[in-house]
């Protein structure tokens, strides 16, 4: 299956808490970072997703919010360092690629915060996503 979705990086299944209906599965990332998805407890079951599971995490472009630091206090706990390697900016909207261990990720956000966060290529950026925007496919 093809999909429109760009971010796309390969992973393993670390650990599954399942719930009555969502589930928090832990995936640890090519690039060695963990992360945590949000998903269905339905598609956890159905997918047979458990441990050692190999997996890809995918995130729409417009879900990934960008920072030029760690963040704290915050709920976002999927934080993923990362450096620009390309921004492309329209009359509203940027398009930013961002290199990360074991990957890359495109983030769509604002021409104004491209200018005001002063993204250029070779910027150090952490990119932010929340656990229920991340899917995961096998």
């Amino acid at each position: 299956m093809s999909l429109s979705i760009r971010n796309q990086i390969p992973g393993t299944i670390t650990s599954v808490t399942a719930g009555e209906a969502m589930s928090t599965v832990k995936v640890r990332l090519a690039g060695g970072q963990d992360i945590t998805a949000a998903i269905t407890t339905d598609a956890v079951k159905e997918l047979g997703f458990a441990a050692g599971t190999a997996v890809r995490a995918l995130v729409k472009s417009t879900e990934v919010s960008l920072a030029t630091g760690p963040v704290e206090g915050i709920s976002i706990r999927n934080q993923i360092p990362g450096t620009v390697t390309d921004v492309a900016t329209g009359g509203a909207m940027g398009s930013v690629k961002v290199s990360v261990e074991g990957g890359e990720l495109t983030a769509a956000i604002t021409k104004d915060a491209v200018e005001a966060l002063g993204l250029t290529a070779g910027t150090s950026v952490v990119a932010l996503i929340k656990s229920t925007e991340i899917s995961l496919s096998v």
